[in-house]
C-alpha cells in the first residue's frame, strides 16, 4: 500500500468514526433527561462538531502539501501564543519583545522546518530567543516585576511555539524505508494525543470517582486516565501500519504520547488556574481556545519527535 492509499484509508476510518459519533450524539440528545445529562451530551456533541472542522482543515493542509502543513502550524502557534499573552499581564516595556516573538520568532522557527535546518531549529528559541527577548525588555528600562514578566513570555514561547513546532518538524525526519510518509507519522501523533483526551473525558464521565488533582483539574480522574490511556494506546498499536514502528513499538510510542499529553494538560491547567481562567479562549466552539486543544500536544510532540529521531533515523 502506497502512502497516498494509507492516507485515504486513515481519513476514511476517521470519517466513519465521526459519523458514528455524530449519530450517537444525536440519539443520546433526544433521549437525555435532566440538565446534567443534557450538559454532558451537548459538550460531547460540540466536541464532535469541532473535530469535523479540525479534521477537514488538517486533511486539506496535508493534501495541499508540506509547506501548507508548516504554515498551518505556524498559525496555530500564533493564535496559541496570543491566547497565552492575553491571559498574562504585560507592560509597555514588553511590547518590543512581544512584537519580535510574533513577527520574527514564529515565522523564522517554522521557516527552519521548511528549510530542513534541524541544527538551528533545535536551538534557535532555547538559546537565541531566550537571551534576546529579555534583553529587549531590559533596554526598555521597565524593571517592575521584570523577572516575572520575562519568565511568562519565555515560557509562553517555549510552549506555544517551540514545543508545538515539533509536530511539523516530524516532516524533517529521514526514516529508512519510510520516505514520503512522514505526514502519516504527524497524523498518528496528533490523532493519538487527541483521542486520548477525548477517551479520558468519556471514561471519566462514565466511571470516574477518584480525582487525580482536584484543585488543578477536577475533571481528571484515575479511572478516566486508565481507561483513556489504555484505549488510546491500543488504538495507537492498531495504527502501526501508518508508522515505521512494529505493533509493539507503536504501542510503546502511543503510551509515551498519552502520558506526556496527560502531563501537558495537567500542567497547563495549573497555569490557567494560576491566572484565574477556565479556558485559554473561545476560538474553537466546544473546545475553548487553541491552547485548550494544543496543551497535550505541546508536551507530547517534542518527546515523540526526539524518540523517533533517536531510535528510527
Amino acid at each position: 500500500m502506497n502512502p497516498q492509499e494509507k492516507f485515504y484509508w486513515l481519513i476514511g476510518g476517521i470519517a466513519c468514526l465521526l459519523v458514528a459519533a455524530s449519530l450517537i450524539g444525536l440519539i443520546l440528545r433526544r433521549r437525555a433527561s435532566g440538565e446534567g445529562a443534557l450538559a454532558v451530551i451537548d459538550n460531547l456533541n460540540a466536541r464532535v462538531r469541532a473535530w469535523w472542522a479540525m479534521v477537514a482543515i488538517f486533511t486539506a493542509a496535508f493534501v495541499i502539501g508540506t509547506n501548507a502543513t508548516i504554515v498551518m502550524f505556524a498559525f496555530i502557534s500564533f493564535f496559541a501564543l496570543r491566547e497565552f499573552i492575553t491571559l498574562t499581564p504585560t507592560r509597555p516595556g514588553d511590547h518590543r519583545a512581544l512584537s519580535l516573538a510574533f513577527f520574527v520568532v514564529i515565522p523564522f522557527q517554522y521557516w527552519l522546518i521548511a528549510d530542513h535546518w534541524y541544527a538551528l531549529f533545535a536551538i534557535f528559541i532555547p538559546v537565541y530567543a531566550f537571551l534576546l527577548l529579555p534583553s529587549l525588555t531590559a533596554l526598555a528600562e521597565d524593571a517592575e516585576n521584570f523577572l516575572e514578566r520575562t519568565a511568562k513570555i519565555q515560557w509562553g514561547i517555549m510552549i506555544t511555539v517551540y514545543c508545538i513546532s515539533h509536530v511539523p518538524a516530524l516532516l524533517l525526519l529521514d526514516i529508512p524505508g519510510y520516505k514520503g510518509q512522514n505526514a502519516l507519522l504527524l497524523f498518528y501523533m496528533v490523532l493519538v494525543v487527541q483521542l486520548s483526551d477525548v477517551l479520558q473525558y468519556v471514561f471519566g464521565k462514565l466511571f470516574g470517582k477518584t480525582r487525580i488533582a482536584p484543585v488543578i483539574s477536577p475533571s481528571k480522574t484515575v479511572e478516566g486516565f486508565i481507561g483513556g490511556a489504555a484505549s488510546a494506546t491500543l488504538i495507537g498499536a492498531a495504527m502501526w501500519w501508518i508508522t515505521p514502528f512494529t505493533p509493539l513499538q507503536s504501542a510503546g510510542m502511543a503510551f509515551v504520547i498519552v502520558l506526556m499529553g496527560f502531563l501537558g494538560g495537567l500542567t497547563l491547567s495549573a497555569v490557567k488556574r494560576s491566572l484565574g481562567a477556565k479556558d485559554w479562549g473561545t476560538m474553537i466552539k466546544g473546545h475553548g481556545g487553541m491552547m485548550d486543544r494544543m496543551d497535550s500536544v505541546s508536551f507530547a510532540a517534542p518527546i515523540f519527535f526526539h524518540l523517533t529521531r533517536y531510535f528510527f533515523t
